[in-house]
C-alpha cells in the first residue's frame, strides 16, 4: 500500500534510566527495565506535574520552566524505580532509629540534587566566567568577552558530555538514549513499531534533551548582553537568576524544532543534533525491545499510523521492510 512519506508529531517523549526506558504521553508515563533475570518489567504511572490545573502552566515560556522542573522530578523518580533492581534491599538507621527506605530514598534525592545543582552552576556557569575573565587584561571587548564566555560554557560541556562517555555505564545509558530516540523517529516516520523498523530509524531528534540544553548555552549567551553590571559577584547571580527565562525561552525554541520543517529553525538544530551523536549510541536488538514495551504502554502507535498515514498496519506483514 503507498504510504504517505512525511513526519509528523506524536506527542511523546522519554529518558533512558539504568537498563531501561521512561517514555510519557501526556500525563502518563510507563518505565520498562530489563530486570538481572532477563525479563521486562514494565511500570505504568500518572504524573500530573506541578501546580496541575493551574493556566499559569500554559502560558508561553512560563512553560517552560515547570516543564524543566517537572522533568528533573519524573526523571529522578524513574530512575530510581530502574536502580532498585539492581541494589540489595536495606534499612536506613539514622540516631538508633530506624526509617523507611521511601523515606531514606526521598532525602537522598533531595540531597544529591542539590549538590548536583551546585556542581552545574559552578561548572557551567561559574567556572567559565572566571576563565574568561582571566583575558580581561587583554581584551576590552565586552560583547567579545561574553561570546568567549559562551564559547567557553559550550566547550566544558561538550568535553563533560564526551568524557563520562568514556565509562562503560554512561555508554549503555547512551544506548538506551539511543533506543528511545528510534522508537520515536520510527513511529513518527510512519513505520510500524518493530524492532526491525526501530533498528533501522534515526537515533536523532530535535525534540532531544541535549538539543534543549545547546538552545539553553546559546540563549544563555544572548541574554547576557543585556546584564550591565561591573561587580563580578553581582555578574554571576545574575546569570544565576536568570536561568529560569533561558530555561523558558530555550523550551519554546525546541518546542517548535520538534513541530517545524522550518529551514531556520533546522539550522538552529543543527549543532544540538551534532552533539546528540555523543550522548546517543546506536543500541542493540535487546535495549529496542526494552523502549518498545515502554511505548506500547503508554501510546496506541497503531491507531496513530491509522490517524496521520492512513493505513492500519496488519499483524502478519509488520516485520516487512516498510
Amino acid at each position: 500500500m503507498a504510504r504517505k512519506k512525511k513526519q509528523c508529531y506524536s506527542g511523546i517523549g522519554g529518558q533512558a534510566v539504568l537498563e531501561g526506558i521512561m517514555m510519557k504521553n501526556n500525563e502518563n508515563y510507563a518505565v520498562a527495565v530489563r530486570k538481572p533475570d532477563g525479563e521486562i518489567e514494565v511500570e505504568l504511572e500518572n504524573y500530573q506535574g506541578l501546580l496541575h490545573g493551574n493556566k499559569i502552566k500554559e502560558l508561553p515560556f512560563i512553560r517552560g520552566i515547570f516543564n524543566f522542573v517537572d522533568s528533573l522530578i519524573l526523571g529522578t523518580r524513574c530512575l530510581n524505580f530502574s536502580a532498585s533492581f539492581y541494589e540489595e534491599e536495606e534499612e536506613v538507621s539514622v540516631k538508633d532509629s530506624k526509617i523507611s527506605k521511601e523515606t531514606a530514598d526521598k532525602l537522598m534525592n533531595t540531597i544529591v540534587m542539590i549538590i548536583a545543582i551546585a556542581l552545574a552552576v559552578g561548572i557551567f556557569i561559574v567556572l567559565p566566567y572566571y576563565i574568561s575573565s582571566l583575558l580581561d587584561g587583554f581584551i576590552r571587548n565586552r560583547s567579545l568577552m561574553l561570546i568567549i564566555e559562551g564559547l567557553i560554557r559550550i566547550l566544558i560541556f561538550i568535553l563533560y558530555v564526551g568524557g563520562i562517555s568514556l565509562m562503560k555505564d554512561i555508554r549503555r545509558l547512551y544506548q538506551y538514549h539511543g533506543a528511545e530516540h528510534k522508537c520515536i523517529n520510527c513511529i513518527e516516520r510512519g513505520k510500524p513499531l518493530t524492532v526491525k523498523n526501530v533498528m533501522r530509524s534515526s537515533r536523532l531528534h530535535k525534540r532531544c534533551g541535549t538539543s534543549f540544553i545547546f538552545f539553553v548555552l546559546i540563549v544563555s549567551i544572548i541574554i547576557s548582553f543585556f546584564i550591565v553590571v561591573e561587580n563580578p559577584v553581582q555578574k554571576v547571580c545574575l546569570r544565576i537568576l536568570m536561568m529560569p527565562l533561558v530555561a523558558g525561552i530555550s523550551y519554546e525554541l525546541i518546542r517548535l524544532a520538534g513541530r517545524s520543517d522550518n529551514v531556520l529553525i533546522g539550522l538552529l538544530s543543527v549543532p544540538g543534533m551534532a552533539i546528540q551523536r555523543m550522548t546517543t549510541k546506536e543500541p542493540d536488538e535487546s535495549m529496542v525491545e526494552v523502549a518498545i514495551a515502554a511505548v506500547e504502554a503508554v501510546f496506541d502507535w497503531k491507531t496513530y499510523l491509522k490517524d496521520n498515514f492512513g493505513y492500519e498496519p496488519e499483524e502478519s506483514s509488520w516485520e516487512e521492510d516498510v
